[in-house]
């Protein structure tokens, strides 16, 4: 597994397009800035799946845990159609 921030879409865009299908970890979503939208559309695998998507702080740290990672959930999958 490959680690590509949420940071670089771009960057994120061109290593899915040499790596294919393997799946990547992807850090970086939510307070450290990472577009969700760009995240999604730059590295999304043949079968519209291949990133684990991480946004630790942003749903440790907020008043209502599952709630954020459930909001993060849903925007991802938003994209993902």
């Amino acid at each position: 597994m490959l680690v590509v921030g949420a940071t670089y879409p771009k960057e994120l865009a061109k290593i899915r397009k040499i790596i294919g299908d393997m799946t990547l970890l992807v850090p970086g979503a939510g307070v450290q800035g990472g577009d969700i939208k760009k995240t999604v559309k730059a590295g999304l695998n043949s079968r519209k799946a291949g990133m684990i998507i991480n946004s630790s702080r942003g749903i440790i740290f907020s008043e209502n845990p599952r709630r954020e990672a459930e909001k993060l959930r849903d925007e991802i999958n938003r994209y993902r159609k």
